[in-house]
């Protein structure tokens, strides 16, 4: 029996799985040590409950995750609006250098997928879907390229192998990027300054005396809605070239540009770009796409996949671990900017790099930079290379 959970329903249970998750982590003290998100503690434990309700009554939980979706386009947008072309030519030579690793790395983790498919006398095309398709590319690019490889490449449960490595990528990624960006902090004595204004999220130490209300709350969500109408707007010109990007990414592109313009244009304008309650905003959105997309897990549709699956992923994980320290952090600086990037890179999908960076961020101060050229790479240039 399968008990489908309404938007609103869902929307309410992210809330109590999130707290759930910050009591878990207030707790656990390795949890709060090792900066993972409160966030993906609620969302883990939330869908390990649903999968004790399937077996023991076979009942499915399933959820509409519609507002979901729409956290997520406000999450980007927020991004956008803090976005300054000052940090963009600061970020200029970190971004092409994060860029030139990702795409390499696309192509290493292909690779990795294909030959370990191979060893384990599996179809080289699945090698592919738990390579990039599902690691980078996130459920959207598992799910866009499944039907190509069920038809032409021998493997018809394509869409589930791809989601399946999509979800337990998300997982993997949510729980090894703030470890890995505990160590190298460690390692290498590395700390943020707390002067800078935090894009995403109020850090734990802020001690700011700028305040939030109901006027600064709704000149956030006024700008936001201006960016997401003139995003969709611009999203639909765009599709109709024969180009399809995702929607969060035509609103992230206009609110850069809505950001950089019109303070300038109306200096009088209250415009809401790395104030406080636009970092809580940006919070409270992508907290909430992480504990929804955690909860909604169906644990039990990827049992029958999981021997070469965590197989290949286990392998995918191992490699992206000796990549991010050995390659990536050293080529990005070997400061705090790299650190942070580190805890973002090459396991999941952007929302949950930018949940993880944000939860390094919290502890050890601000990476405005980081919290730019991640989403532009991640979200923008790489997209668009998956659609050439």
């Amino acid at each position: 029996m399968v008990y489908e959970i309404d938007s609103f329903l869902a929307f309410t249970i992210g809330i109590i799985v999130y707290f759930a998750g910050m009591h878990v982590n207030r707790s656990i003290g390795f949890l709060r040590e090792y900066n993972i998100p409160e966030a993906v503690t609620g969302g883990i434990l939330a869908s390990l409950f649903a999968l004790a309700i399937f077996l023991a009554t076979g009942a499915e939980l399933e959820y509409d995750l519609a507002v979901r979706d729409i956290l997520l386009v406000y999450f980007f947008t927020a991004i956008g609006i803090n976005a300054k072309i000052s940090d963009l030519i600061l970020g200029g030579k970190p971004l092409v250098i994060l860029l030139l690793l990702t795409l390499g790395y696309i192509v290493f983790q292909d690779i990795i997928g294909i030959s370990v498919a191979m060893l384990i006398d599996q179809p080289k095309a699945i090698g592919i879907l738990t390579g990039s398709a599902s690691l980078i590319g996130g459920h959207g690019t598992s799910i866009a390229w499944a039907p190509e490889i069920a038809a032409n490449h021998g493997v018809p449960n394509a869409l589930e192998i791809g989601v399946a490595s999509a979800t337990l990528g998300l997982v993997i990624a949510s729980l090894l990027g703030g470890p890995i960006a505990k160590y190298l902090l460690s390692r290498h004595k590395l700390s943020g300054s707390f002067e800078d204004a935090a894009i995403v999220g109020i850090a734990h130490k802020n001690e700011d005396t700028e305040q939030i209300n109901h006027v600064s709350l709704m000149a956030v969500f006024l700008s936001l809605h201006l960016a997401i109408i003139l995003g969709f707007i611009l999203n639909n010109i765009i599709t109709q070239t024969g180009l399809k990007l995702p929607l969060f990414v035509s609103c992230l592109l206009v609110a850069i540009v809505l950001s950089n313009s019109l303070p300038i244009l109306t200096p009088k304008l209250n415009w809401p770009a790395r104030t406080k309650a636009l970092a809580l905003v940006s919070d409270f959105s992508l907290s909430l796409f992480i504990a929804m997309s955690l909860m909604g897990m169906q644990l039990w549709a990827i049992a029958d996949l999981a021997g070469p699956l965590l197989i290949l992923l286990v392998l995918q994980s191992l490699a992206a671990v000796f990549f991010i320290i050995f390659v990536l952090f050293r080529l990005m600086g070997n400061d705090y900017l790299a650190a942070v990037l580190s805890a973002g890179f090459a396991l999941g999908a952007t929302p949950t790099a930018i949940a993880n960076m944000t939860a390094v961020t919290k502890s050890h101060g601000p990476a405005p930079t980081a919290f730019i050229i991640l989403p532009l790479v991640g979200a923008f240039f790489v997209d668009i290379t998956k659609h050439l």
